[in-house]
Formats: C-alpha cells, structure tokens, sequence
C-alpha cells in the first residue's frame, strides 16, 4: 500500500460482496488503499497491529458489515468505538440487514452511517459513491 494514499478498511465476509465493493471503489474513481479483513477478530488485530498487522496504515474509513464469523459486526462496532486509538475513524455499516433493532443498536454505538447493502449493481455503485462523497466531507473535519 501507499503510504499517502487514503485507506478503506472493508470488513466484509462474502467474497462475492468484496469483489462487487472493490469495483464499485475503483469505478467512483477515489485514489484510495482497499485493505481487506474477512471476519471480526481479523479485522481487531489489523485496527490494533496486532501479529502480522504490526506495519499496516490505519485506515480513513471503515465499511464493516454486521455479519461476520468468529466475532460479530456488532461487537467490532463496539470495540471500535469505546477504543480512544480508533473511535474517531468514520464506521459505514454496510449490510444486508434491515432489521429495526440492528439499525438503532448501530446508531446507539455511534456508527457514522448505516446502509442495506444492494444486490443490483448500478444500487451498490450509487451507494457506494454516495459513502465516497460522506467519506471526502468528513475526512475534511477536524479530529477530536
């Protein structure tokens, strides 16, 4: 990676989702690093450089979804953002779920934004341009 280059951190599972966000990444056209984790207690040690993660650039902005093996999305969010070292970095959950509880249970642990995945193609490119365009505002905010 880069080292002056931004970097999503995608926290995603599937391998068919990965691929579709990746392209839907590269087609909004943001100069960025994709670094990928395909569960939660993956993804924790890349965010704390634990292990093999000891050298790798925090990330700008994280797309984590909520259902992941080993340790839930839920519990990431909730690592993430009761960490000082990590809470200030903008979380997007990006999920299938629509469920009612999943959302305000996001919202309670301070997530960014929450969004229902899409499986039509041109839906996941417009949602993901619409993150590229919340991401590119925030990344302008001061840091408290």
């Amino acid at each position: 990676m880069d080292a002056g280059r931004k970097v999503i951190f995608l926290i995603e599972d599937n391998r068919g989702d990965i691929r579709l966000i990746q392209e839907a990444l590269k087609h909004a056209g943001t100069a960025c690093d994709i670094a990928v984790a395909r569960d939660g207690v993956e993804a924790m040690a890349y965010l704390r450089r634990e292990g093999d993660f000891q050298q790798v650039k925090m990330p700008d902005l994280i797309l984590l979804d909520l259902n992941l093996p080993k340790k839930d999305g839920r519990e990431v969010l909730a690592e993430i953002k009761a960490d000082p070292k990590l809470k200030h970095i903008p979380v997007v959950v990006l999920t299938t779920s629509r469920n009612e509880d999943d959302i305000l249970n996001s919202y309670d642990l301070h997530v960014n934004c929450y969004i229902s995945k899409s499986r039509n193609l041109a839906q996941l490119f417009t949602i993901i341009q619409g993150i590229e365009e919340f991401w590119l505002k925030t990344a302008t905010l001061p840091k408290l």
